[in-house]
């Protein structure tokens, strides 16, 4: 596996536009509000992979995203949105 299967955890947050900053991210983790695969992660920099699903808890919500992408840099909403697949979207 290279580098572009896998990307830190804090840093994919905010590529995905999950949270504003990056330092948001990190501490999102490390608060423990980050689940992979049903896994509570608190180390920022543990790196997920295509398929991974999160389950992120934020301001009283909670988003399940399955990574599916990866970006380089942080992009628009329109670009964040194909790095992930929203599990709760097709849920009413």
């Amino acid at each position: 596996m290279d580098q572009t299967d896998r990307q830190r955890l804090d840093k994919w947050l905010w590529h995905a536009r999950v949270v504003k900053a990056r330092t948001s991210a990190a501490a999102l983790v490390e608060a423990g509000h980050v689940r992979i695969n049903g896994v509570r992660e608190t180390a920022p920099g543990h790196s997920v992979k295509a398929g991974d699903v999160l389950t992120i808890g934020l301001d009283r919500s909670v988003r399940l995203l399955k990574v599916i992408g990866f970006s380089e840099r942080r992009g628009d909403a329109a670009a964040a949105r194909v790095l992930f697949e929203d599990l709760q979207a097709g849920a009413k």
